[in-house]
């Protein structure tokens, strides 16, 4: 036991020192798509899905080994990687702390469940949308691994690219439309973000995070580049009212698709307020403070009332990720430790129930070929297996304790209380009122009336299924009854967060009163 303890202390230490496990980490699933493309098959053939999945499990083995790595009593970024790239202009500098650790965990986490669902849900072009899914799983590590804000910045857009082939071409009849509205949405939202990059050079000479947090960027620029990089952000977030493009996108896109844009696209931009926003302008971040409670508390309410009224599964859990995304950018800008705390779990906690409610409704409309609430009812009484799996997600997504749903709305809450009550009370009947959607939903589906006699026919939740749904039913039991080892990897780097915005705006005081 002591040699092996030296040995894996030894291995630490030098994969610190040497290995490049970040850029290994990035560019995996990337290799993985390029076997698939050299290697002929034959017609199909499965192999582009067993190259694939190795590819993606390989890459979240490395992930929980960069984890397990991790040492959390430090708020310092880890594993840094730095090459220069254009004369020194631009370094492709890479590392980690115990923020983005957990968003890269969660996506090698979600990509190969997606790469499992692909099987009885994409009937064409296999070959060619588990490409588009490691290509994208490649910039999204990227993202949360950058610390320099041009490779942040392509990686971010890159990722634009086999998002918007996932929908436009294995989507719905308005795939066309879905995601062009995707594409432009999102790419107009960041060309501020991109002008603001350029602005940051201008002023302090580097594009390095690390750097610029130190510099510290001079008050009277600091309004004008937090809109810019607001203006990318609320989109992909997204924040009312910029969230029309994320029904139709989920309406449309396959399930493979639908779930890895909710579970992981979304928290890119929550991930970029708390990388970029807060730390690059704390003046700017609490003066627009009321504007972001505002926006979050209109998406948790009329979003909400939204989803009461829709007659498809899927756009109501589409405005429903919206409701649920107001409370997280509520907490982020409440700037206290449970509410930053809660944000960033109730993202990871998003993450894996939005992904578990769109497999649900590709599990039935796979054998209907309807996401119409109106089509089913009574499931309970012959998909008695999935009808529970529902349930669980269900009362997740509705915040019941012992799952990871109530924990990330409590401490949200409780953040929310501290600064502001009458903030914290409206976003309490957000509560309430997601209840409501969610009870409703699962009383018409699970429990009514069974008036479709195609539903007798139906056969229950096969193996694959089972395994992806039990699998994510899992982490949100466990980690709703024991939330420590993700808690335990935020807190010295949530500290630091707000203990540097803090004494930002004390210095600006005190210069103020002087």
């Amino acid at each position: 036991v002591n040699r092996f303890v030296n040995f894996t202390y030894l291995f630490n230490f030098k994969l610190k020192m040497n290995f490049p496990i970040l850029s290994t980490l990035i560019f995996l699933p990337f290799l993985s798509s390029l076997f698939i493309i050299l290697f002929k098959y034959q017609k199909n053939s499965y192999s582009p899905i067993y190259i694939s999945l190795f590819g993606s499990v390989a890459t979240f083995l490395l992930s929980l080994f960069l984890w397990y790595s991790l040492d959390q009593s430090t708020a310092n970024f880890q594993f840094i990687e730095e090459k220069s790239w254009i004369n020194d202009f631009i370094k492709f500098k890479l590392g980690v702390d115990g923020i983005s650790i957990l968003f890269i965990v969660l996506t090698t986490f979600i990509t190969p469940i997606c790469i499992i669902s692909c099987i009885n849900s994409v009937k064409d072009r296999m070959k060619e949308f588990l490409i588009a899914i490691l290509v994208l799983e490649t910039f999204i590590i990227g993202v949360f691994c950058s610390l320099d804000l041009v490779i942040f910045y392509l990686f971010f857009e890159a990722g634009l690219i086999p998002m918007f082939l996932i929908i436009g071409v294995w989507g719905g009849p308005k795939r066309v439309y879905s995601a062009f509205k995707f594409f432009l949405f999102t790419l107009l939202g960041s060309v501020l973000m991109l002008i603001a990059i350029i602005a940051i050079y201008w002023i302090t000479g580097t594009t390095d995070i690390t750097s610029i947090y130190e510099i510290k960027i001079p008050d009277q620029y600091q309004n004008l580049l937090w809109l810019a990089f607001f203006s990318s952000f609320a989109v992909k977030t997204p924040m009312w009212p910029f969230h029309t493009w994320l029904p139709d996108a989920h309406v449309e896109a396959p399930t493979a698709g639908s779930v890895i844009l909710a579970a992981i696209l979304l928290k890119m931009a929550g991930y970029g307020f708390l990388r970029f926003s807060i730390p690059m302008f704390p003046v700017a971040s609490e003066f627009f403070t009321p504007l972001i409670y505002s926006l979050s508390i209109i998406a948790i309410i009329y979003t909400s009332l939204v989803a009461l009224m829709q007659d498809d599964m899927k756009k109501l859990i589409a405005y429903s990720s919206v409701a649920h995304m107001g409370y997280v950018t509520l907490g982020i800008f409440t700037l206290t430790k449970q509410g930053v705390e809660g944000s960033i779990y109730q993202m990871i906690s998003h993450g894996l129930i939005s992904a578990a409610l769109f497999l649900c409704v590709g599990v039935v409309y796979d054998r209907l070929n309807s996401r119409l609430i109106s089509t089913y009812g009574g499931l309970v009484n012959y998909l008695p297996k999935y009808s529970f799996l529902f349930l669980v997600f269900a009362l997740a997504a509705l915040g019941l304790p012992g799952t990871t749903g109530f924990l990330g709305e409590f401490l949200i809450l409780t953040g929310a209380f501290q600064k502001n009550y009458f903030v914290a009370l409206l976003a309490t009947f957000g509560v309430v009122l997601g209840a409501a959607y969610i009870l409703w939903l699962t009383k018409r589906v699970i429990f009514g009336e069974t008036l479709n006699e195609e539903i007798k026919k139906l056969r229950d939740t096969n193996k694959l299924e089972i395994f992806m749904l039990v699998t994510l039913a899992f982490c949100v039991i466990f980690f709703g009854f024991y939330p420590m080892p993700l808690i335990e990897t935020l807190n010295v780097s949530v500290d630091n967060l707000i203990n540097n915005y803090e004494q930002s705006i004390d210095n600006i005081n005190l210069v103020k009163n002087d």
